[in-house]
């Protein structure tokens, strides 16, 4: 099968920190690369796409971020509200240690869901500094094998990025967001976006250029 990688490659308030950034607002490049290496799944990415659907929308219950900083626990809770879940963003944020400098990094977004579905399911990956064609499909892969299973997955991101509708979604100071549903056997995804209060609360966007958008970040999948 041809991943998202063999089609192509592309070389806001402030709403949470980088997985990768300055240690005052993150925990270290060394530890989180090193936990989501010792997460990494030991299959080849895209082995078993061809076995899932080719299109998945998980149902969830959508939310505003209620300030600048709560877009972890509002993405958090956005991906908890799929499996039942039904927990506050305060109570989420008080789980997350999110502070007015954001929520520290993917890590403990994965704890989290993990803590509050019970179990492991949730893993953390880093995309590092360069969004290479295998970390594409691997993303690709984790996408539709949690989608597939009714576990929306939360990015990290930073930047700006364009949705398939051309129009630009920019967060210079990161931000957290979930990713509900994906077409075309992963290779374009559905964003829930907690911190559109003006805009779309729901886009889609190639899976592509949400690689690029989670450079130096990571994700819970």
């Amino acid at each position: 099968m041809l991943g998202i990688a063999g089609l192509a490659l592309v070389g806001g308030a402030f709403a949470g920190p980088a997985v990768t950034a300055t240690a005052a607002q993150n925990a270290p490049t060394t530890q989180v690369v090193a936990q989501a290496a010792a997460q990494a799944p030991a299959t080849k990415p895209l082995d078993d796409i061809a076995s899932k659907p080719a299109n998945a929308d998980v149902k969830h219950d959508y939310q505003l971020q209620p300030n600048f900083y709560y877009c972890g626990p509002a993405a958090t809770r956005i991906a908890l509200s799929a499996s039942g879940h039904d927990l506050s963003q305060d109570e989420i944020a008080a789980k997350l240690g999110t502070t007015e400098a954001g929520t520290n990094s993917a890590v403990e977004i994965t704890k989290v869901l993990n803590q509050v579905r019970g179990g492991e399911a949730y893993k953390t990956t880093s995309m590092g500094e360069a969004v290479t064609p295998a970390k594409m499909d691997q993303l690709q892969a984790d996408i539709v094998r949690a989608l597939s299973d009714g576990r929306p997955v939360v990015a990290n991101i930073a930047g700006t990025a364009y949705d398939t509708d051309g129009v630009a979604h920019s967060f210079p100071g990161g931000h957290y967001l979930t990713v509900v549903g994906y077409s075309d056997q992963g290779r374009t995804v559905e964003i829930a976006d907690p911190a559109n209060p003006q805009g779309a609360v729901h886009y889609k966007m190639t899976t592509i250029d949400l690689a690029n958008w989670m450079a130096t970040r990571g994700y819970s999948a």
